[in-house]
């Protein structure tokens, strides 16, 4: 049994879902793997790996991010698209579940590099996404600026300027007023809701945030800004501790100039 099923019988074991509709989870509704050729800086063309999964649609169009990371495989985005299924779901959203990923390290190439790659990624995917369809948007190693060029290209293969293809988009591009927030103040409402519900004190608990992008940083600082201790956080690269207490506004600061967290040096 792998290891979205064994989720799903879990999560069964609350409700009262139906065999039919239990059936229908067990699969993806369709799973895309393409192959994306970039052409270089230095004139050589490489191939990487893309994939697109429609989990599950009975609800509305798939919504799930894109990423990309050296790590990205089939099946991870297939329990990725599982996942934002159950959540659109949970939440009663019109939507149901979709993920995309490249299995690229977008920290080796240059920015015209993945500027190519995102463009070649919506040339293989692009009969196969869309408004009523199935609505990319960020996730690991992607951002504005790679949606961006992903809604671009996906109008120029349409010959239409379509805004609502991808979510996550820069603002002059008619994305979303509070997007780059967004994940991060999901997660502090979850954890204040959770603290009223167990009836738990700031000052009786510290705070360690693993990952240290946009939605963490963000995260440790709304946390830092409302009284709560965060003692740690860390990235791909390190990690750092202060059993006082972190100033997360300091490191956020040194983490956008200089990319490194790991170096960031913290006094008790």
């Amino acid at each position: 049994m792998d290891t979205k099923f064994k989720r799903l019988m879990e999560a069964l074991s609350h409700t009262r879902i139906s065999d039919d509709t239990v059936e229908r989870l067990k699969y993806p509704k369709s799973s895309l793997k393409v192959s994306i050729p970039v052409r270089m800086d230095n004139g050589d063309l490489k191939n990487f790996q893309g994939y697109r999964v429609i989990y599950n649609n009975s609800r509305g169009p798939a919504k799930g991010g894109i990423r990309f990371h050296p790590d990205v495989s089939i099946e991870e985005v297939e329990l990725l698209a599982y996942l934002m299924t159950l959540k659109c779901a949970v939440l009663n959203l019109p939507f149901g579940g979709g993920k995309g990923g490249v299995t690229v390290d977008p920290k080796s190439i240059s920015k015209f590099e993945l500027e190519r790659l995102s463009r070649g990624y919506i040339n293989a995917v692009a009969d196969f996404i869309g408004p009523d369809v199935d609505v990319p948007a960020p996730d690991v190693y992607t951002n504005q600026m790679i949606m961006g060029w992903m809604m671009d290209q996906y109008s120029i293969i349409h010959r239409k300027i379509t805004p609502a293809v991808i979510t996550g988009k820069p603002l002059s591009m008619g994305g979303s007023v509070g997007r780059d927030t967004a994940t991060a103040m999901g997660s502090f409402f979850v954890i204040q809701t959770l603290m009223k519900e167990q009836n738990c004190k700031k000052d009786s608990l510290t705070v360690a945030i693993q990952g240290f992008g946009n939605a963490g940083s963000i995260l440790a600082e709304l946390l830092f800004k409302a009284g709560y201790k965060i003692v740690a956080v860390s990235d791909s690269k390190g990690a750092i501790y202060s059993e006082s207490g972190l100033d997360i506004p300091s490191v956020r600061k040194y983490k956008n100039a200089t990319r490194d967290l790991k170096s960031v040096y913290c006094e008790d």
